[in-house]
């Protein structure tokens, strides 16, 4: 169990990206905390230090090969069990991978609601249904799929609501070359309006 001392009845989970614990991370962490709600953040890597962007194909190696989308949500689950009595309310936002991984601890009956940032795997996960609000947005495009398919399928989902911002694949990161500082803002502003909601609008 990961040690917090607790300030709020509400946590956020916040999932790292495949760079790992990096500025960008650190940087919403403190945010979200700024807001009034306890943090935690857990480091799946369990690297000293992150991977830089320039990184970006070492790093999701890595993520395949040392971590997975099945270990890493296994974990997160752990963590939510070890929590789900001390707080009355757990979000999870994700970033990437961490989008993916969030959508994976969907259906867990502890978790409020979820907020994921260009989730872009979650199409390999389809048949997960989530249990509770979940917020998820989406850059204009990406290389690999058809985001606008994605998300017309998605917003056929009970809980979910999908947004599609201008932008890349790291919108919403200050500290990348792909940020969109509207895109960025604009998603920033539903992600607080719905954790302090905690329905979706």
């Amino acid at each position: 169990m990961i040690s917090i001392e607790q300030k709020s009845d509400t946590i956020i989970v916040v999932l790292h990206e495949i760079y790992g614990m990096n500025q960008h991370i650190q940087h919403m962490c403190r945010l979200l905390s700024d807001q009034g709600y306890d943090v935690i953040c857990p480091d799946l890597l369990e690297r000293q230090a992150p991977f830089d962007y320039s990184q970006e194909e070492a790093a999701y190696q890595n993520f395949v090969d040392n971590v997975g989308f099945t270990h890493a949500s296994s974990q997160i689950k752990n963590l939510l069990l070890s929590i789900r009595d001390r707080y009355d309310k757990i979000f999870i936002v994700g970033f990437s991978i961490g989008a993916t991984i969030a959508w994976l601890c969907s259906e867990e009956q502890c978790v409020d609601g979820l907020v994921g940032f260009y989730g872009s795997r979650i199409r390999n996960y389809l048949e997960v249904t989530p249990q509770c609000p979940t917020l998820l947005f989406f850059p204009q495009e990406e290389p690999s799929f058809d985001v606008g398919e994605l998300i017309s399928t998605l917003d056929h989902r009970h809980n979910v609501r999908a947004y599609q911002y201008n932008g890349q694949h790291g919108f919403s990161d200050p500290y990348s070359s792909r940020y969109n500082v509207h895109s960025a803002q604009k998603s920033l502003n539903e992600m607080l309006a719905f954790l302090e909601k905690g329905t979706l609008s």
